[in-house]
């Protein structure tokens, strides 16, 4: 799959592509809002994404950090307009297996596809000395544990206490003074310096974090977490937000009372959130199906069935216990 910065790009691209009976291109609508899907459903190897979408210039890097975050077995090349340097660790740090330089001939493009589909990394000798000397030279990495958190720099933290009170991205930038996408990056940065993957498992290291600090505090101040946030807050704050009706907040606060379990009320509490917020995702999707034709109703069912058949084989449930 061709994702271009434009359309007529990947048009272009993909028709070049196409020429090589080796390749089989799969088609989409160019719409980078549903690239993601459109890559998880299409049965996709290997995605050529740009760099930059619809005229935002790390577009295609944050859609390609949430593409290995939700669908690992797809191997993405990243298109580049320039070849300075943080461009090329950018697109490794997202997670690309090879980036190719727009200056190459189709013939060598269609060379990187197949051989990325192999396995391999595809890049050109000062593109490998440049990742071998960024290595080198950066600061040795902990692995996340007990004071994991303490990685993090102070925006990062006041980014995780806001998501730990149920906030989304909009609402996270609004009362950081930032823009929605510089909280995106925020988050990613998060995710890699913790070892985590998506917004869940951080709430879940979060609590399980300020759990921990909080059995082994002595009587006296109220004991916190790693990243500054009270223990008893952290459930307290993602309780309030839920109560006031965030349906994101809900489903996350019973993920959050099953993952503790701590005492028998928990999986009830667990279990009344995740009704209340299954109720209110199918109330909202009641409300957009109104102004929805039947026939989007039947695609954007079919493609709802692609994705959870994709999600069960990448993040199956766990055992009950």
């Amino acid at each position: 799959m061709v994702a271009d910065s434009s359309r007529i790009h990947t048009q272009l691209l993909s028709e070049a592509l196409q020429r090589d009976p080796e390749l089989d291109v799969v088609s989409w609508n160019a719409d980078p809002r549903g690239l993601l899907a459109a890559a998880m459903a299409g049965d996709v190897n290997v995605l050529a994404v740009s760099s930059a979408l619809d005229g935002h210039p790390a577009r295609g890097l944050d859609t390609l950090r949430e593409l290995r975050a939700a669908c690992p077995g797809i191997r993405a090349v990243v298109l580049l307009d320039s070849r300075k340097p943080e461009a090329i660790l950018d697109a490794f740090r997202a997670g690309a297996r090879g980036v190719f330089n727009r200056d190459s001939s189709i013939e060598m493009f269609c060379k990187c596809i197949r051989s990325v589909h192999q396995g391999q990394i595809w890049a050109d000798s000062a593109d490998v000395a440049l990742v071998i000397e960024a290595l080198a030279s950066a600061p040795r990495m902990r692995l996340p544990a007990a004071d994991g958190v303490n990685l993090l720099s102070k925006r990062e933290c006041e980014a995780v206490q806001c998501l730990v009170q149920g906030l989304t991205n909009r609402e996270i930038a609004e009362r950081m003074g930032l823009s929605p996408h510089t909280v995106k990056n925020y988050l990613f940065r998060v995710f890699d310096k913790l070892g985590v993957s998506n917004r869940t498992e951080l709430l879940f290291m979060t609590l399980h974090q300020g759990s921990n600090a909080e059995d082994a505090a002595a009587p006296g101040p109220a004991a916190t977490s790693p990243a500054g946030i009270p223990a008893a807050a952290s459930l307290a704050a993602l309780l309030k937000a839920a109560e006031a009706g965030a349906p994101h907040a809900q489903l996350s606060l019973s993920q959050a009372y099953w993952a503790r379990r701590t005492e028998p009320a928990d999986l009830v509490r667990a279990y009344m959130w995740h009704l209340v917020a299954t109720k209110r995702a199918h109330e909202g999707g009641q409300f957009i199906a109104k102004q929805m034709t039947p026939k989007e109703i039947a695609e954007a069912e079919q493609q709802a069935l692609q994705w959870i058949s994709r999600l069960k084989k990448v993040f199956p449930l766990p055992d009950p216990v």
